[in-house]
């Protein structure tokens, strides 16, 4: 039965996680260092960073695309496909998803990325520059553009719904997650794989951020480097990985035994129309997308038990995040509410930020254990009153969590999971 551009909106789960980082090539590893208080950051080994300002970031170690695709068709994506098609597996086989030929022609395929394939593109740049046109290898564009992060994965598992790529820098993963919520609930769809990926970490994209300024350079202590809210900090730390769910329609998801990690209840999307990296004074841009949520998901403040928040380690934008959250949330912010940032110990996956952090947020809820936010030795003047989980996991049972991420050009998301009844 269809329910094309439905009025009666359907509730949305989250039945398959799929995420490597940093912290671990696979869901568990990652989830494990995560609430360990483990930092993944280490010295860079994917390409000799000699005389760069920045020798850091967050690779993912141990990472075999092998073992995840077909060895002859590693070739025709580059890294950042290569971990969405990973983190896409995981959490197919871990939400046992096993849909008719029929069913698959109502579920979408959704993964967002920031840059796409740098790595491939600055590669065959070289090769165009050293040895001429003719040596260009034809995989070239279709291993390098944005889009087939998501194109892959849907060949791959054959899924015939809508298949595209959100591009909202940092929140891209969050776009695509709460874009395919929208589309399940208004019934365009039933189902869909969202999250998002990245594998910027290159010789370019460190140069290009580095000659911003915006990362921390923190080179003799990169386990300390990334350390959000902390009067200390000195910039982001770059990272690479993955994060994706699946999202299916809650009836059909009880119908077939599905075991569901949380409900997905609210969404908001703003722009701060304000500044190409600096974020509107306040987080105005940040607020809003906050608002809209808790609107979209009929919660009050009060009803927010946990913050995933962006917290990316810049002397700015934590601290206008805090200010942010203080607005929305007012006197919740500083009586119950706990906040972390996950990136402290992952680094920053830019386009796969968000969707991992979903990822996190929902194990968080099921789990009933809130992860830390290390580094956290001198707390902001903003974080005053407030709890920042510093160091050590925190067990306890969530009801609701909220996943802020915002991005350069001034995009804002916020995504709002709720234990599932």
């Amino acid at each position: 039965m269809r329910y094309m551009g439905c009025e009666v909106m359907r509730r949305v789960v989250i039945t398959g996680l799929g995420a490597l980082s940093a912290c671990g090539p696979d869901t568990e590893t990652t989830w494990s260092g995560i609430v360990a208080g483990t930092s993944g950051i280490a010295p860079l080994t994917c390409f000799d960073p000699a005389g760069y300002s920045v020798r850091i970031g967050g690779e993912v170690k141990g990472f075999s695309p092998e073992k995840w695709i077909e060895k002859k068709k590693v070739k025709e994506g580059d890294r950042f496909i290569h971990f969405a098609l990973a983190a896409s597996k995981m959490a197919v086989a871990d939400a046992h998803f096993e849909p008719t030929e029929r069913e698959r022609e109502r579920i979408g395929t959704l993964i967002g990325v920031g840059l796409g394939g740098l790595d491939f593109i600055e590669k065959t740049g070289k090769v165009l520059a050293e040895k001429g046109p003719n040596r260009v290898t034809p995989y070239f564009i279709p291993a390098s553009i944005a889009n087939l992060a998501a194109g892959q994965a849907s060949i791959l598992f054959g899924f015939k719904g809508a298949n595209f790529s959100t591009t909202g820098a940092c929140a891209s993963g969050s776009h695509s997650i709460g874009e395919g919520m929208r589309a399940i609930r208004h019934g365009y769809m039933d189902a869909c794989l969202a999250g998002g990926c990245e594998a910027a970490i290159t010789p370019l994209s460190l140069a290009g951020f580095s000659q911003m300024r915006a990362l921390s350079t923190r080179n003799d202590e990169p386990e300390k480097a990334s350390r959000p809210f902390d009067r200390d900090r000195d910039g982001f730390v770059i990272a690479e990985g993955a994060g994706v769910v699946l999202l299916e329609e809650r009836e059909a998801a009880i119908k077939r035994g599905a075991k569901i990690y949380a409900e997905l209840v609210g969404y908001g999307a703003t722009s701060d129309a304000h500044h190409l990296t600096q974020p509107s004074p306040g987080g105005e841009g940040a607020q809003r997308a906050m608002r809209d949520a808790l609107e979209d998901a009929k919660l009050s403040p009060d009803d927010i038990d946990y913050i995933n928040a962006h917290g990316t380690s810049t002397p700015v934008g934590d601290a206008i995040e805090l200010v942010a959250i203080k607005k929305i949330l007012g006197a919740r912010a500083t009586s119950g509410l706990l906040v972390s940032s996950t990136k402290s110990m992952t680094g920053h996956l830019l386009g796969g930020a968000g969707s991992l952090e979903t990822v996190l947020t929902a194990l968080a809820i099921e789990r009933g254990l809130v992860p830390p936010t290390i580094n956290l030795d001198n707390p902001d003047a903003e974080a005053e009153g407030m709890d920042l989980v510093p160091h050590v996991a925190r067990e306890t049972r969530l009801r609701v969590a909220m996943n802020n991420s915002f991005g350069f050009g001034g995009t804002n998301t916020t995504l709002i999971l709720k234990r599932h009844q």
